[in-house]
């Protein structure tokens, strides 16, 4: 009987050894690693958004969100290894509320979403629209005693803006970085990016436009020119 239980026993030790310190070793790994929890602040990205269709909010959402894991891998975490997705491929122009969930977060394996913060988020969309606007040059400087500004030439005149619907159409005019003319007593070209300060509304022309200011003697009586 004691030969019987004594071969059980030793019956593949070395294997039976092996298990044993595998399993104290990882006991070990998880008790000089506990859990910790850390809180990211994310923006939110937006799927297939449908060609015809722009976000109108001014600022994009963004929401916290609260993670549970092992202390070496949040250690280990960089604020672009999570992030947040809404599928928004059948949405239409208006306004949208989205429930953010632990199925709309992408984490790395081995950490747990144990909250999102705040769990639902507002956002507008808009249809996407496009038209010419008149460029209008932003000139700037002193000029020389007795002269003024005769006439400004852009080319090309208008440019191509995009964006939301509304925002395109309460946009009037593209504005172009500065033009100093301190001093100029004839003309000055020169060749500026054309932009709409609606941070919705973008330029979709890529060209600089080529601005000519011209300067001209003013009358007598017309005083002081000075900008």
């Amino acid at each position: 009987m004691a030969e019987s239980i004594r071969a059980r026993l030793f019956h593949n030790f070395g294997l039976k050894l092996l298990s044993l310190a595998l399993a104290v070793g990882l006991w070990l790994a998880v008790a000089r690693d506990p859990s910790a929890v850390v809180a990211l602040d994310v923006p939110v990205e937006f799927d297939n958004i449908p060609e015809n269709l722009q976000i109108s909010s001014e600022s994009i959402p963004r929401v916290e969100i609260r993670l549970r894991g092992p202390e070496h891998t949040i250690r280990r975490l960089q604020p672009s290894d999570v992030y947040a997705t809404l599928e928004v491929e059948k949405q239409k122009a208006g306004d949208h509320i989205f429930d953010i969930t632990s199925a709309q977060i992408h984490q790395p394996s081995g950490l747990e979403v144990i909250q999102v913060v705040p769990s639902q988020i507002r956002v507008s969309f808009d249809t996407r629209w496009s038209r010419n606007v008149e460029v209008r040059p932003r000139v700037i400087g002193n000029f020389v005693d007795g002269y003024r500004i005769g006439r400004i030439v852009t080319n090309p005149p208008t440019v191509t803006i995009s964006g939301p619907m509304k925002h395109v159409q309460a946009t009037d005019s593209a504005i172009t970085d500065p033009i100093d003319v301190s001093g100029v007593m004839d003309r000055i070209t020169a060749r500026r990016h054309a932009y709409v300060p609606d941070p919705l509304v973008q330029v979709t022309d890529i060209d600089p436009v080529q601005v000519t200011v011209y300067v001209e003697k003013a009358p007598a009586d017309s005083g002081d020119n000075r900008q």
